[in-house]
């Protein structure tokens, strides 16, 4: 099982972020419903949206757009991501727009020319790692079925952000000197962010992007086919091919081929609320509901959030959720994935029954869930890091969760017009097979990365629309959600206290407890418990979520932020 996940936790600490508002595009007016973002400016374009009587759909368009201005270390249309969306009634839809390999690739994409593995870092910074991004026609369906607002006002206030310009913040700065190399991979980084020395911008410059406002305009103009066809197409393919050192490189008729999938959502009963999220090809869905219903038997509430019992026990069902994770999850459309046995209620409880209250499973290894292929290996897929979350909900009570995501900061660091392009396929396992038995997340033409992202939405018992969460930092993120759901359902806690609650999770052997919390104090209760392997360390993590309340619809992001997006 790959756990390479401590030693890139510095680098998960660019995850993303800016702080200025726009201008609203019209006088302000009541908003049903609410948007929760990583970047205040990115989620005030959202707030617009339902200013004018948008859907929540609408509006998290309108945000994942904001987001490639403010936020381009994390996400945008150079992407892909998952959106999840239910109605008030209860009908729960979702949407794969996660990013494909080009169809000239093959399982041997990553591997050098003897066999061996090249440094991780060559395969990012190298057109081997860019994916067809999958984000704006994944807005196009999903506007298709459910927009109310007319396309091209989705782009108003992005636009508006990308000409007016925008300044640079602390954590935006943070990201730009952690990348400093950045400057060397495009001439467009290094005029828009780095001075004439090769220094970083310092916080506070405005950054103006007229490049990015002009594709948003032709998009918005024309359509998805203004993304997936054309000379946009053609500089993506150019771009990539031109940095991909061997064939079957990226062409401009795999993007054209492009298509945001319709798949069913994955759902379980947690302590009578419905809980539901996205399945295959992304990971974290599943091991969000496995962690719940390990968890279930468990009378969290009575134990208490300050509890290392409380802890451990959610330390042990995230081990036996990413045991599974590891061997059975990939792109369902080109291998077998045992969905419906992954969140079979009696297969869980048959994984629970593994976990003791007072003592730690000493080797945790995959279930036999029904429907299990044979003869499977665990790949060697690396710390993702990047990634950003958009939660919305509009006057109908429609919610809506999707998860945005470039995947290292900065993603590939190529830029095309105006945006950078994603090094998603780094998310495939680089080796295609492990002691002779074939890899599931193994690289294929056409086929799309195993992801952790987990847009997730939350009932209430009586069936009312209650949560929708999600969160960015790569492997961490079903660890975030869980956590935070526990933490209103069990613990009766406030959105902003549910996703500020102390972070903890196990990484191979080993576990981090959050520098500075509760948690870093009790690490001798954790040793006592079995975890021998303890690291304090900062949490990598940057959750949001909109909650119902009894005051309404309250938003919220990860208080951690507080302090990254202030501006001088």
């Amino acid at each position: 099982m790959s756990h390479r996940f401590l030693a890139p936790i510095a680098a998960a600490l660019a995850l993303a972020g800016c702080a200025t508002r726009p201008a609203p595009a019209t006088p302000p007016a009541a908003m049903a419903g609410a948007v929760s973002a990583a970047d205040p400016r990115a989620q005030a374009a959202g707030e617009e949206m339902l200013r004018q009587g948008g859907s929540a759909t609408d509006a998290a368009i309108a945000t994942m757009l904001a987001l490639t201005v403010v936020e381009p270390q994390s996400s945008g249309i150079g992407g892909g991501g998952f959106l999840v969306r239910g109605t008030a009634e209860g009908a729960v839809t979702t949407i794969d727009g996660r990013e494909t390999a080009p169809g000239g690739a093959t399982p041997d994409w990553f591997l050098a020319p003897d066999g061996s593995l090249p440094d991780y870092r060559a395969s990012v910074a190298s057109g081997l790692s860019v994916g067809v991004p999958g984000n704006i026609a994944l807005a196009a369906k999903a506007h298709e079925a459910h927009g109310k607002l007319p396309w091209e006002r989705l782009f108003g206030p992005a636009i508006q952000l990308a000409r007016g310009g925008f300044a640079i913040n602390p954590r935006l700065h943070q990201s730009l000197v952690q990348m400093g190399n950045l400057r060397d991979r495009s001439d467009h980084t290094r005029a828009l962010y780095f001075t004439a020395d090769g220094s970083v911008r310092p916080v506070g410059s405005v950054v103006r992007n007229e490049a990015l406002a002009r594709t948003f305009e032709r998009i918005a103009a024309q359509g998805p086919e203004a993304f997936y066809s054309g000379s946009l197409a053609q500089d993506i393919a150019a771009t990539v091919a031109a940095d991909t050192p061997r064939p079957g490189a990226m062409t401009a008729a795999d993007i054209a081929r492009f298509e945001a999938k319709d798949r069913a959502a994955v759902c379980l009963d947690y302590r009578r609320h419905k809980v539901c999220s996205m399945g295959p090809p992304t990971s974290g869905g599943i091991a969000v509901l496995q962690i719940l219903g390990s968890l279930e038997r468990f009378d969290l509430a009575a134990l208490g959030p300050q509890n290392p019992v409380t802890w451990h026990l959610f330390l042990e069902a995230q081990r036996l959720a990413y045991a599974d994770r590891e061997l059975y999850l990939a792109d369902s459309d080109f291998v077998s994935v045992p969905v419906d046995g992954l969140v079979d209620p009696r297969y869980i409880a048959g994984r629970s029954a593994l976990i003791a209250p007072a003592s730690r499973i000493d080797k945790v290894v995959a279930g036999r869930p029904r429907g299990a292929p044979q003869a499977r290996a665990d790949g060697d897929e690396p710390a993702e890091r990047g990634t950003s979350h958009i939660s919305a909900v509009d006057g109908a009570g429609t919610l809506v969760s999707y998860t945005s995501t470039i995947e290292s900061a900065f993603g590939s660091g190529l830029t095309v017009q105006g945006f950078f392009l994603n090094n998603e396929l780094t998310d495939f396992s680089r080796s295609p097979e492990v002691g002779g038995r074939p890899v599931a997340n193994r690289v294929e033409g056409g086929k799309r990365p195993r992801s952790s992202m987990a847009p997730t939405i939350v009932y209430d018992p009586d069936g009312r629309p209650l949560l929708a969460i999600g969160a960015a930092g790569g492997s961490t993120i079903p660890v975030q959600t869980a956590r935070s759901i526990i933490g209103v359902i069990d613990f009766g806690l406030s959105a902003r206290d549910a996703l500020g609650m102390p972070f903890l999770m196990a990484m191979g052997d080993q576990i981090l407890l959050e520098k500075g919390t509760w948690l870093e104090g009790s690490a001798e209760a954790f040793r006592a418990l079995g975890h021998l392997g303890v690291t304090i360390a900062e949490a990598p993590v940057k959750g949001g979520a909109v909650l119902r309340t009894g005051q309404g619809w309250s938003s919220a992001r990860d208080p951690r932020l507080e302090g990254q997006l202030d501006l001088p």
